[in-house]
């Protein structure tokens, strides 16, 4: 069993803030630190068909990625680092596609 970390009793603190601002300080800083989703995506051929291999969460100090038939679990050093698990030759390709909110990016493998 893990010990909790130690942090000073809060009892008798006041409150730093009104709970929309305190709401909203929260959110700011899930976004500032929340870790990138990303896809791993095949491509066949020359854009002849594509399908989505792997999901990938990657954090600042590292990334963990698993196929989507949930046989295979990775940690990785880096995203770019399952391109080369994915790519099979000169046939099948893996990029990395970012989730945004806006759509998806991608960075193609070699």
């Amino acid at each position: 069993m893990t010990p909790e970390p130690t942090v000073n009793d809060p009892a008798g603190a006041d409150p730093l803030c009104d709970e929309s601002e305190f709401s909203a300080l929260i959110e700011e800083m899930v976004a500032l630190e929340a870790p990138r989703l990303f896809a791993v995506v095949q491509e066949y051929g020359e854009r002849v068909d594509a399908r989505i291999a792997a999901w990938g969460i990657a954090f600042p100090d590292h990334t963990e990625v698993i196929t989507t038939d949930h046989a295979r679990r990775m940690s990785l050093s880096a995203p770019s680092r399952a391109l080369r698990l994915f790519s099979y030759g000169n046939r099948i390709r893996a990029r990395i596609t970012w989730v945004t909110l806006n759509g998806a990016t991608a960075l193609k493998a070699p």
